[in-house]
């Protein structure tokens, strides 16, 4: 979709886009000129943004979330909305009984319609009205739901809540009525909620003073059953286990001092060792008085062996003092080991008691450690029934508080006064719609027109759909018609034409049409060589294209130009041709052929180019026409007039109904195929040449006919040949 394309759309449709906006902006000024006005009153309620704190700490304790602002500022909208404020206002102002509210406003659309509606009403039957007042009340609500709007400011907490009608005081009296019913439902909400949650609470409030009471007495019970008896902070079981514990230890401990007492004096005994002493030696008095003498003999006994020698009697009674002495030492010593003996047997007895002891009461201590895992989930469950208990408590305080003194933050911030200016219709925004709608309509049927354009326009349509040569336009002419009347010439032999499109090549040989038919020359000229004489033929696919105007033109070019030519009307079921410049005519191609006339004597002829015409004067309908001009006859015609021209043109038949020109075809050198501009569509050509192959061959181009120039460059693109026409329409003239 080049932009060319789009253009070229735009500049042949914007008559058909003008008109539709025209007729719709009509409409949009017969609609703002006949629509009943409407006027809006807006009262404007301040949302509170702080929530009930009490209901909120409810919402909290039971799922842990808090709606949040925008969803509570929506919700408050749909509450605006309700049918709770919606019938509050209804029995404020009793709009169910207000005439002027519940009677419809008849708009156009159905006023226009309301004839349809009686008829349909009279073909089904008159249902009865029903005017109970619960209808009459859904009525009312509906009235006020349809002309009611709320919307939000902003991103504030304030909502303008407005309401339409055709008077504006009754506009701002429902508008402020609404307001004030939201508020009050506001505080009714309030009230009612905090009645109801004070309710719920009592009653939880109850059950959980009962629960707190059967929970304790359980823990009760369960201590006495079990026998956990407890000193304030642990069992008695536990506290006997700990005293035993430590005596246990302590008793271990003395048995391992009197165990190493005892090894030690048994060490000392053994090794004979009389200067070895232990702490019980030096606490003996008797042990202490022999060492002493042990001593004093031994220092004695040292003196006289020294003095006297070691034999002396007196050292050796000493020697046996001291072996005396000792004897009784280790005898004193053998005396503290056997109490060593004593207290080891004493300590080990006591050791062993306490540990029996402490089995038997760590084996206590272990059941009762196992009941008071069940002790303990009792006294949980009755620490959370007493929690519970003080919370609802405190909050029954709290809902009794509200019950009391109901508060809501939310409030009319400005009431609704009487408007001045009606806010329907918006009398630009109604242009500009209808401006927009018929622009649209006015596009669509511009695309659906270009869209079913399935017609010639341009040189290059023609080289792409049929793939031949373009030869050029021959522009629409003025009094084209080949039916006119024309008086019979003073000379019945010479050519009269009826008309000035006959002559047109000949008065504006400059022409563009004269351009078109000389490039139609030179085609035929390049095409058909090697022949002393060309036979030429003019077709189209219908009747009407202007084929026989271009058939006499084409043939008066090739006269002017000094070429022998010769004109054979070639259609005998419509011989237009004949008719446009040869109606005077008594003998033509049918005498020729089968009556064997001699040509030359049916020919007509212009003095001025001495162009030959055969006329096809046709006295009945001919219906072996095809025949004819397949036949031998036709045949020795064309070698006869070969001789004496060097032009043929025969005007054939169109394509499309008959099969003249196909019959004809083989005797003929080259076509010349006419398409009438915008009116012949292009599949129709497309399937003639596809059908007439033999005549698609030999086609020398395509001459597009009744071109409407003005028309022709609107559909012009870049580089085509009606893009430049401007540019080298200089080069052609009228006259």
């Amino acid at each position: 979709m080049e932009l060319d394309w789009i253009f070229g759309i735009a500049r042949r449709q914007w008559r058909v886009v003008a008109i539709c906006v025209f007729l719709a902006v009509a409409g949009g000024i017969a609609y703002l000129v006949t629509a009943l006005p409407l006027y809006t009153a807006q009262t404007s309620l301040l949302i509170g943004s702080m929530k009930n704190q009490f209901v909120e700490q409810l919402a909290m304790n039971g799922n842990g979330s808090i709606v949040e602002d925008e969803n509570a500022l929506l919700s408050q909208i749909e509450v605006l909305n309700s049918e709770a404020v919606g019938n509050a206002v209804i029995d404020k102002l009793k709009l169910d009984q207000d005439p002027f509210f519940m009677k419809e406003k008849p708009s156009l659309i159905s006023t226009l319609l309301a004839p349809v509606r009686a008829a349909i009403t009279a073909l089904m039957g008159n249902k009865p009205e029903d005017n109970s007042p619960e209808k009459l009340r859904q009525d009312a609500l509906k009235k006020l739901s349809d002309n009611m709007s709320v919307v939000r400011v902003g991103k504030s907490y304030v909502l303008n809540v407005g309401f339409t009608s055709p008077s504006p005081e009754f506009a701002a009296r429902v508008a402020n009525a609404i307001g004030d019913a939201y508020v009050l439902d506001k505080l009714n909400s309030k009230y009612d909620s905090a009645r109801r949650a004070g309710d719920w609470i009592q009653e939880r409030v109850v059950e959980l003073r009962q629960k707190v009471l059967e929970s304790d007495m359980a823990v009760q019970r369960f201590r006495a059953a079990n026998n956990l008896v407890s000193t304030g902070t642990q069992l008695v079981s536990e506290q006997q286990l700990t005293e035993l514990n430590t005596a246990l230890i302590t008793a271990q401990s003395e048995t391992a001092r009197a165990r190493a007492r005892l090894a030690r004096i048994e060490s000392i005994l053994s090794n004979g060792q009389s200067d070895a002493i232990v702490t019980d030696v030096l606490d003996s008095s008797v042990s202490t008085e022999l060492r002493k003498k042990y001593l004093d003999a031994a220092k004695m006994e040292g003196e006289i062996s020294k003095k006297l020698g070691p034999d002396h009697q007196q050292a050796v009674r000493l020697r046996a003092e001291m072996a005396e002495y000792k004897r009784l030492m280790f005898e004193e010593l053998n005396r503290i080991a056997e109490s060593y003996r004593s207290d080891l047997k004493v300590a080990e007895a006591r050791e062993q008691s306490l540990q029996d002891s402490v089995s038997q009461a760590s084996s206590v201590s272990a059941s009762a450690n196992e009941t008071q895992v069940q002790l303990r989930e009792l006294e949980r469950e009755n620490e959370t029934y007493r929690n519970l208990y003080q919370n609802f408590l405190q909050n029954y305080q709290v809902a009794i508080q509200q019950q009391t003194f109901p508060v809501t933050e939310d409030r009319i911030i400005s009431r609704a006064m009487p408007p001045e200016k009606a806010s329907f219709p918006k009398k630009p925004l109604v242009l500009a719609v209808f401006l927009v709608m018929g622009a649209a309509v006015g596009t669509g049927i511009g695309a659906l027109r270009e869209f079913r354009d399935r017609f010639f326009r341009t040189g290059t349509q023609v080289r792409s759909e049929l793939g031949l040569e373009f030869l050029g336009n021959a522009p629409l002419l003025k009094g084209d018609s080949n039916a006119d009347q024309a008086g019979a010439p003073a000379d019945p032999r010479l050519i009269s034409k009826g008309n000035a499109v006959s002559n047109y090549v000949l008065d504006h040989p400059l022409s563009a049409f004269a351009e078109a038919l000389r490039s139609a020359k030179i085609s035929a000229d390049m095409s058909i060589t090697g022949k002393n004489c060309k036979t030429i033929g003019i077709v189209s696919s219908l009747p009407g294209e202007g084929k026989s105007t271009i058939s006499i033109n084409f043939a008066e070019l090739l006269a002017n130009q000094g070429a022998r030519t010769v004109l054979i009307d070639a259609d005998l079921r419509n011989p237009g041709l004949t008719r446009a410049i040869g109606r005077h005519a008594t003998v033509g191609l049918l005498d020729v052929l089968l009556a064997d006339k001699d040509p030359m004597q049916a020919m007509l002829v212009n003095p001025t180019t001495r162009l030959s015409f055969l006329p096809a004067v046709v006295r009945q309908r001919v219906p072996h026409s095809s025949e004819l001009l397949a036949s031998a006859a036709m045949g020795e015609l064309l070698q006869k007039l070969s001789h004496h021209y060097d032009y043929i043109v025969m005007d054939l038949p169109p394509l499309g109904p008959v099969v003249d020109a196909r019959a004809a075809a083989p005797r003929i050198d080259g076509f010349l195929y006419v398409i009438e501009w915008g009116r012949t569509s292009r599949r129709l050509v497309r399937n003639t040449l596809r059908t007439e192959q033999a005549i698609a061959d030999k086609c020398l181009g395509v001459v597009m006919n009744k071109v409407d120039l003005d028309k022709m460059r609107l559909y012009a693109t870049e580089g085509s040949d009606e893009y430049y026409h401007a540019a080298y329409s200089a080069y052609y003239q009228k006259g």
